[in-house]
């Protein structure tokens, strides 16, 4: 299949909070989701237990807002042995009933079954230490180019080549979309606008700011 055309399908401007800082506008003024944007959001993250919730997170997001997620994160990673793979991969179809029920978390039943059975294919295709770590990195673009406010995208050639080669390994809830705010969110790509005060910190920290 052709290699389809990215095209942009929001924008997002600078926003200048109380504390005089710029930031993307997306995190508004909520207080939670400005400490993910200033804190963690873009910053290269490179632990493959963080990796996997980050991921699983992303497909329990999909057709809802991330504040939604974000603050039920605590919650999530208390019915989720804190995503740690192995873990998770015991769980047994007891552990998915008790899950639907828990009014903590989103209660998708296909979600739920989704990241039980994608732990599963961690511990089997990604045992070897640091493995899951360097295969998603595999993926993360060679070359960065700075985003414009009004030339956002919901995909990308990497995103998608990493959903489709997921998805041959068995992943469920990969979509390119997903991949795609997956790697935003753990630095694969830096998306925060140019002049964000956090897309130094964020280039400082991928290797690729002036002052590193």
């Amino acid at each position: 299949m052709p290699e389809q055309k990215e095209k942009p399908v929001f924008t997002i401007q600078l926003q200048q909070g109380a504390d005089s800082l710029a930031r993307c506008s997306w995190c508004g003024t909520d207080p939670l989701y400005m400490a993910y944007h200033d804190e963690e959001w873009g910053m290269p993250q490179r632990d493959p237990v963080r990796l996997f919730e980050k991921m699983c997170l992303e497909g329990f997001q999909a057709g809802l807002s991330w504040i939604t997620i974000l603050r039920k994160r605590p919650a999530f990673r208390t019915a989720f042995a804190s995503f740690v793979a192995e873990e998770m991969a015991a769980f047994t179809q007891a552990d998915v009933e008790r899950l639907v029920l828990d009014a903590g978390i989103i209660r998708h039943r296909g979600k739920i079954e989704a990241v039980i059975h994608n732990a599963q294919l961690v511990t089997q295709r990604f045992a070897q230490e640091g493995s899951l770590t360097e295969f998603l990195w595999s993926y993360a673009p060679k070359q960065h180019t700075p985003l414009q406010p009004d030339n956002i995208p919901s995909t990308s050639a990497e995103s998608h080549a990493l959903s489709r080669d997921l998805r041959k390994l068995g992943f469920k809830f990969v979509g390119p979309t997903t991949m795609y705010a997956f790697m935003q969110a753990t630095g694969m790509v830096n998306d925060h606008l140019p002049g964000c005060h956090c897309y130094e910190k964020v280039e400082i920290a991928c290797g690729r700011g002036e002052t590193y």
